[in-house]
């Protein structure tokens, strides 16, 4: 058994680590007009899909009210961060904070943290905030965005889904593969920090 005291020096660790290493992972990529490009681009990355998977993941883990809560807050403060982006309001370590949120919420998921439902919240909304920022920042200036935004909250919330559905069907009976999928998750951002993946 791993002491408490271990896992919270391992986590600001990887933190750390990864907040040193820019991600990268939203500049430039497709068009960002359109609902159906919305729509796939939580598609297009692993970042992407392992961040919106294990919010899933940690929120049924939690179970209660967590596992409402948790996803809700991550679109309603993500929308929020694009709003902030597609007004050009800066915030400092976007790509950072991403590549943070992908080994973080990893982390998370495979050491099965019981945090309470508003830290929860805390820290799903502060990564949320940053991949919304860039999403919103990607939005050209001659469009809306709200389009685009409708689309990538659309599929986040079904990545939630996704991870909450996968939980609750192995979780129960099979935690510790919830908890290799954190672990995985984990993997997959110190990869992405090491231009592995």
């Amino acid at each position: 058994m791993i002491s408490a005291s271990t896992k919270r020096t391992t986590l600001a660790a990887i933190l750390f680590l990864a907040a040193a290493m820019p991600a990268y992972a939203h500049v430039g990529i497709g068009t960002a007009s359109s609902f159906a490009a919305g729509f796939a681009h939580p598609l297009s990355g692993l970042d992407h899909m392992a961040v919106m998977i294990a919010v899933g993941l940690w929120a049924a883990l939690k179970g209660g009210k967590a596992a409402w809560v948790w996803p809700l807050a991550f679109v309603a403060v993500m929308l929020a961060g694009a709003a902030l982006g597609m007004l050009h309001v800066p915030v400092p370590f976007v790509e950072p904070g991403i590549l943070a949120s992908v080994v973080a919420l990893g982390l998370l998921v495979a050491m099965a943290v019981d945090l309470p439902v508003s830290a929860g919240v805390a820290v799903i909304g502060l990564f949320a905030l940053f991949h919304g920022h860039a999403h919103g920042t990607e939005v050209p200036e001659n469009a809306g965005g709200l389009e685009y935004m409708a689309g990538f909250a659309v599929t986040t919330t079904l990545l939630h889904a996704v991870g909450i559905a996968a939980a609750l069907r192995f979780g129960l009976r099979f935690r510790g593969l919830i908890r290799a999928a954190g672990a995985a998750c984990a993997a997959v951002g110190v990869g992405l920090a090491f231009g592995v993946l």
